[in-house]
């Protein structure tokens, strides 16, 4: 039919190649302001002994005097329940930040905590990384630069035995990399890349909890691209976190969702993709994906829409890779359950959670944006009209719409008669210059391909549709083209 249309008139620019090449420039626009997305943040381990809670003890603000005595009765007490204690004190003291202030200004401080760290001493240590930990939680860069000396004993302890002291210490360095570019320079060369690497072999779920959160802090600072991604790509790190997000009975969603993130932040840099890919990326995805929407169907949907956000980031970026197609990686997805499994968490997104609803359309999206076979699973699954219901979610849905026009004819075919058209004539009313014109470049794909869809529209009152926007310049150009295709073909 395209060829029998060739030698026809048309409107300069209309083609189908330059309705696809406005498309894909608009998408990379979109999926750059996507990708500067960030989830820096802090957080607390708080956990009060069952003394402090009954006692009701609040955090007060300490003065330099008050310090120093705590300091000095945790180093020199006669009794270590004495000095456990008054570590205690200093620490519900250091929840305030005037106290935390007042600390790092105290000559001597920091270097006493670090000594206190190095104890022998168990309790006694714990109770020094707790301090640290409420220091590590201040919003101020110069509290966080004040811990430097500590990096390399916590670093240290992650080989240690003690999980619960390990996950404070990755807490710990997580929220100092969050707030320091000097803290994120010196564990560099520290070795906190092996460290993590060493780490994520641990058995225990806290600590891989921990690790996740660590490393997400680590790969969303700003120098993450030249100076840190390259040396995680170069480790083992990738190959474990994919072992992790793996579905099956041992996946943890707390986990999953930590290093869920860490893969999303690593496909944002662009570093190597393509070594993600070959460690099997899309399939481990693309199978988690799947999990995902069982999940849902099963009712387990308890706090899922963590873990689906960024599974949907990760394949939606994955598959604009160029290494896609090189190392067959979308074969891995050809299958008609990923489509399937995509509309059911669609479906759930809208219920539970309808701003995340634009993830699962860019992933739909990317995966009919070049592949006949993923159109061709939307069209016999009569997906149609239910992504016609998202239409007034994102504009995305034209954009899918416009990947399985632009296959041709025979996928024109299964586009109409059914609800499209209406949908589309009730778009052109929208005031949304962005809306109105990827209405317009799918109904110029419709009318190029089937005619028949062109006098529809025009029995449908169509030509006064499009007058309402001859005048408005960013749409002048493809309102005109329309109007000839759809009377002169």
């Amino acid at each position: 039919m395209w060829n029998r249309r060739q030698d026809r008139p048309r409107p300069v620019g209309c083609g189908v190649e330059e309705l696809r090449r406005r498309r894909r420039e608009r998408e990379a626009a979109l999926r750059k302001a996507r990708r500067e997305q960030q989830l820096v943040s802090k957080r607390l381990l708080r956990d009060d002994t069952p003394e402090e809670a009954e006692s009701g003890c609040v955090d007060l603000i300490l003065g330099e005097a008050e310090i120093q005595q705590f300091l000095w009765l945790a180093q020199r007490g006669t009794e270590e329940k004495e000095r456990e204690g008054a570590l205690a004190s200093l620490r519900r003291g250091l929840q305030r930040p005037e106290t935390q202030q007042t600390f790092i200004r105290l000559e001597g401080s920091i270097r006493t905590l670090v000594g206190l760290l190095t104890s022998n001493q168990a309790l006694l240590q714990l109770e020094a990384a707790r301090c640290l930990h409420e220091l590590s939680h201040s919003e101020q860069s110069a509290v966080a630069e004040a811990c430097l000396p500590a990096t390399t004993y916590l670093l240290t302890y992650l080989s240690g035995h003690s999980s619960d002291f390990i996950e404070l210490c990755l807490y710990t360095l997580g929220n100092l990399i969050v707030e320091s570019e000097a803290v994120r320079m010196q564990l560099l060369p520290q070795g906190i890349v092996p460290a993590l690497s060493a780490c994520i072999q641990s058995p225990h779920q806290t600590v891989l909890e921990a690790l996740g959160y660590a490393l997400s802090q680590l790969l969303q600072a700003k120098e993450a691209p030249e100076k840190i991604i390259p040396s995680i790509l170069g480790s083992t790190l990738p190959q474990h976190m994919l072992q992790l997000l793996q579905p099956g009975p041992k996946l943890n969603p707390g986990v999953a969702v930590e290093f869920a993130w860490c893969l999303h932040y690593i496909i944002c840099s662009q570093v190597n993709n393509a070594l993600l890919i070959t460690h099997g990326a899309l399939s481990t995805l693309g199978l988690l994906l799947l999990d995902l929407a069982g999940a849902v169907q099963r009712s387990e949907d308890a706090g899922l829409e963590l873990l689906v956000c960024p599974v949907l980031r990760c394949l939606s970026n994955l598959l604009t890779e160029p290494a896609v197609d090189a190392v067959g990686g979308q074969m891995e997805l050809r299958d008609e359950r990923v489509v399937a499994s995509l509309f059911i968490l669609l479906q759930f997104l809208l219920q539970k959670q309808p701003s995340l609803l634009p993830e699962g359309l860019w992933l739909l999206n990317n995966l009919t944006a070049n592949s006949p076979s993923f159109c061709t699973s939307l069209l016999s699954l009569d997906l149609i009209e239910p992504l016609l219901q998202l239409l007034p979610v994102s504009n995305v849905v034209l954009t899918v719409l416009c990947n399985v026009a632009e296959k041709g004819p025979a996928y024109c075919w299964h586009l109409w008669p059914g609800p499209l058209l209406s949908s589309l004539l009730d778009t052109l009313a929208f005031s949304d210059t962005e809306v109105v014109g990827q209405s317009l470049e799918l109904l110029q794909l419709l009318f190029l391909y089937r005619p028949e869809i062109a006098q529809a529209f025009l029995q449908q009152s169509g030509l006064q549709a499009l007058k309402r926007h001859e005048e408005e310049a960013q749409l002048q150009d493809r309102v005109h083209a329309l109007q000839q295709t759809a009377l002169h073909g």
